[in-house]
């Protein structure tokens, strides 16, 4: 049997990690809150980039290796067949939304986003000089089709082109939206004329064996003039190593034409060497990747029920992040600063993903070793 790949213990991970995980926070701080994993490398990525390092074939990269790389893989996980002119490299998968949002949307005008989600989104969306529109999820953590209308209708009423930011999977809850609930979005958006940018980062994160499986939103019938963006940055944990990818539905090849080509200049070289071997050669990797996560989400359901019986949560079927309601343990609105404060471990505050929505929450991240999460669970209990 392979080793496990989520195995390293604290002493290991504070030796090793240098990214904002393991430094933003004291060292009596355990850190189990931003959204990367303390997974052993997968190998494959290991070795074309020291590789290429070596070798020094460290230039600009080429984006078609990158487009093929992608579409061979979301052919044989989702049977979705990608095809290359509808796309464009880009940065990342927020830079990427954030170019479309600009595009697809007037100066000051509306974007409609679904709380809790995603802290970035709201970040990005002031960030390029356009107004929030909220179309809160229900209270089961998924899409509302009442909300969402209500706030297409509003976004909408000045004449103002609009647009929805789209979580598929979502994230903090880990909700994988179904074909039936995509379907009306997409209805909805075409009525009222909303342009839908899907951020699909988690989508090689799905549970397999579970209610739900994974649907590109391209996918659904009524997409044509929507837009995903994907890159294998949050499977592979290679949010260091930066690429993504546009995708275009088939009725928006002039506005992805409108994307200028100087937005493919901030996609890593590096980045788009490694999530090709990652695409192509790490797909054994993830499996066992996913396994061990699946076991992870386990064991934090029973270390809850053990500790913190007072915390509620509906088991993810996507992601590593758990969205945990401490609103019974009267902690007030930010329970993750308590945490911090008494317990010395960090979780990402629930109010950053929607002030009203988050409020009395907070999102944990699971993608660690056993032991790591077990140690975050008792501290946690022990601040109480």
């Amino acid at each position: 049997m392979a080793d496990a790949l989520l195995r390293a213990d604290e002493a290991e991970l504070r030796r090793d990690r240098t990214s904002v995980k393991w430094s933003a926070y004291p060292s009596d701080v355990l850190p189990v809150w931003v959204a990367e994993m303390d997974a052993a490398p997968c190998p494959a990525v290991v070795e074309v980039v020291a590789d290429a390092v070596r070798r020094g074939d460290t230039g600009y990269g080429w984006a078609p290796r990158y487009t093929a790389a992608v579409g061979r893989y979301a052919a044989d996980a989702w049977g979705w067949e990608v095809e290359p002119g509808l796309t464009q490299v880009v940065a990342d998968v927020m830079i990427g939304a954030a170019e479309l949002l600009r595009l697809l949307t007037d100066e000051g005008g509306p974007v409609v986003v679904s709380p809790p989600v995603y802290d970035s989104f709201f970040g990005f969306v002031d960030a390029i000089g356009r107004r929030r529109v909220d179309a809160p999820l229900s209270a089961e953590g998924r899409l509302d089709a009442a909300a969402l209308e209500e706030a297409f209708r509003s976004a909408t009423a000045s004449g103002e082109r609009a647009a929805y930011l789209l979580c598929n999977p979502q994230n903090p809850t880990g909700v994988v939206h179904s074909p039936t609930e995509l379907a009306t979005l997409a209805a909805l958006a075409q009525e009222y004329g909303v342009r839908v940018v899907a951020d699909e980062i988690h989508a090689p994160l799905v549970y397999p064996g579970g209610p739900a499986s994974f649907t590109p939103y391209l996918t659904v019938a009524g997409t044509e003039r929507a837009f995903s963006v994907f890159s294998p940055s949050k499977g592979w944990n290679l949010a260091g190593l930066k690429s993504a990818l546009v995708i275009a539905g088939s009725g928006a090849r002039e506005d992805l034409a409108g994307l200028h080509e100087v937005h493919t200049h901030g996609s890593s070289h590096l980045g788009t060497m490694a999530h090709v071997a990652a695409l192509d050669d790490g797909r054994e990797w993830l499996a066992q990747l996913v396994d061990e996560l699946a076991a992870n989400r386990a064991l934090l359901g029973r270390l809850l029920e053990e500790h913190l019986p007072g915390v509620r949560w509906r088991v993810p079927e996507a992601t590593y992040l758990a969205w945990l309601d401490c609103r019974e343990l009267g902690l007030g609105d930010d329970p993750a600063r308590v945490f911090r404060e008494r317990g010395r471990v960090a979780l990402s505050s629930g109010p950053s993903y929607g002030r009203e929505a988050g409020r009395g929450f907070a999102r944990l991240n699971f993608a660690t070793s056993p032991g790591v999460l077990e140690d975050a669970v008792r501290r946690m209990a022990a601040s109480l």
